[in-house]
Parts: structure tokens; C-alpha cells; sequence
């Protein structure tokens, strides 16, 4: 499980971002989004862990790590409203269709 949110979150291109959820979705586990966090938490380098955030497009990192993913998704071209990412210009879509409720 752990390696297929990995090889998802790599998908991911260079100034487009998914939340936790999505990545979760794409990658065929519903409602797995702290996995999502942990696959990353727990991995090597080269996986594109800045691209991924929390609901709405808060960073849910603190400190110099939040400040080190802001800084990355800017040096990409991923634009801000204060302090989330403008999801509607820069949201990957996996091509996974959510539940509607």
C-alpha cells in the first residue's frame, strides 16, 4: 500500500498539487489520507513530498518544514492566497471521480 501512495504522489508534475485525499483516491484507497502522510513520512528521497497538502491547500506541516514546502510549490510556480495553495489553478486531477454524498 505504502509504495503504490508513493509511486501516485510521483505522478504529481512539476507546479500541480493534490491533497492528501486525492492521492489516497487515485491511488485506490478511499479515506486513506493519513496513510498518505505516513507513505511519505517514511520515504526516501526523489518523491515529490512538497506536492502534497492538506484539504482546501493548507500546508499541515509546521515550522521550517511548512516553510521549506511553501518555499518548494513557489519555486515551481504554484501560486498563493494567503496562506493556501489557489487549489482551482493548480490542482492535479488523477482522473479518479469522487463520492458525491
Amino acid at each position: 500500500m505504502l509504495e503504490q501512495l508513493r509511486g501516485t504522489v510521483c505522478r504529481i508534475p512539476k507546479g500541480r498539487v493534490a491533497t492528501y485525499g486525492d492521492v489516497a483516491r487515485a491511488a485506490g484507497y478511499p479515506g486513506a489520507a493519513r496513510q498518505v502522510a505516513w507513505a511519505l513520512h517514511n520515504s526516501s528521497s526523489g518523491i515529490p513530498w512538497h506536492r502534497v497538502l492538506g484539504a482546501g491547500g493548507n500546508i499541515r506541516l509546521p515550522g521550517h518544514a511548512g516553510l521549506e514546502q511553501r518555499m518548494r510549490l513557489q519555486a515551481e510556480g504554484v501560486t498563493f492566497r494567503g496562506s493556501r495553495v489557489d487549489m482551482a489553478r493548480h490542482t492535479f486531477d488523477f482522473g479518479v471521480k469522487r463520492k458525491r454524498p
